[in-house]
């Protein structure tokens, strides 16, 4: 699967459709520099991308990469009909095999409240809600005979589309409990995180046993509850420090910080500074 860093999203370049007879050949490229996304309707594609086999049947999709050789291993043995959309990002992305832990990364402006985050997408597979998928490719189509600056914004709103649903496709939530389990120890921690809570209260919230749910968050987040519930605990307490006029003991009290040594002890090992000096460089 791929893994993209956003923002920035990755966006649609252009896309198109073809029919190839029984015989006939996908072109052989090299290096193209943008993913390559194939959605077969009708027939088989058989391609290779630098020796890995791809085998695109009707009804399935693969992606291919900016930065490698494909080309046809075997002619089509009967007319094949497909649609091809090339898209690129400017931002991190990587081929993996599995969903890893994956940390916001601090940002050095505060008033930019861009969060980072990542998501999957399947390189090969079935599309179980294929006509859905085919319907947002002919719509983007459609919109490249417009000359309105609006079709190109739509466009990229339908790709946008696309690539949830293919990220919906390939989604362990169903497969995976310990993901879903993080999820919902995070969401938790974020709902009382001006609480103090233990790790026996989210045991009892989610009925899991403690150790088991760090360790699914570990898996999640790469930290564990506490870690996570610090991390949030901070990010809160910036906004405060900037956008009131607060003390900075009340902030750690609001914040859920036991006392005012730790909240300041914590601050400055997340932050690299005191909250006093952050509060007087941001506002």
């Amino acid at each position: 699967m791929f893994r993209f860093t956003s923002p920035p999203i990755p966006h649609y370049l252009t896309s198109g459709e073809d029919i190839y007879p029984a015989g006939g050949r996908h072109a052989d490229r090299s290096s193209i520099g943008v993913f390559d996304l194939l959605a077969v309707t009708g027939g088989c594609l058989h391609m290779a991308e630098e020796g890995l086999p791809l085998t695109i049947p009707a009804g399935h999709f693969a992606i291919l990469r900016p930065d490698r050789s494909h080309w046809t291993t075997m002619p089509c043995s009967e007319e094949t009909h497909f649609y091809w959309l090339h898209f690129q990002t400017p931002g991190n992305w990587s081929e993996v095999t599995e969903r890893g832990p994956f940390v916001t990364p601090s940002s050095s402006d505060p008033y930019l409240q861009i969060e980072s985050f990542v998501f999957h997408v399947p390189r090969i597979g079935e599309l179980r809600a294929k006509e859905m998928a085919y319907a947002r490719l002919r719509e983007i189509l459609q919109l490249r005979e417009s000359p309105e600056a609006v079709a190109r914004f739509r466009q990229q709103g339908l790709f946008q589309q696309l690539l949830l649903h293919l990220q919906e496709e390939g989604s362990p939530a169903p497969n995976d409990p310990q993901l879903a389990l993080a999820d919902a120890a995070a969401a938790f921690l974020r709902l009382h995180y001006r609480e103090q809570v233990s790790y026996k209260q989210l045991s009892e919230q989610l009925h899991f046993h403690a150790n088991y749910i760090a360790l699914c968050m570990k898996k999640a987040f790469g930290c564990t509850p506490l870690d996570y519930l610090t991390r949030y605990r901070i990010e809160q307490a910036k906004q405060l420090l900037i956008h009131t006029s607060e003390p900075i003991g009340h902030i750690a009290e609001a914040t859920g910080f036991v006392t005012f040594s730790y909240f300041v002890r914590c601050f400055s090992k997340h932050t690299g500074t005191r909250p006093t000096a952050f509060r007087s460089e941001y506002r």
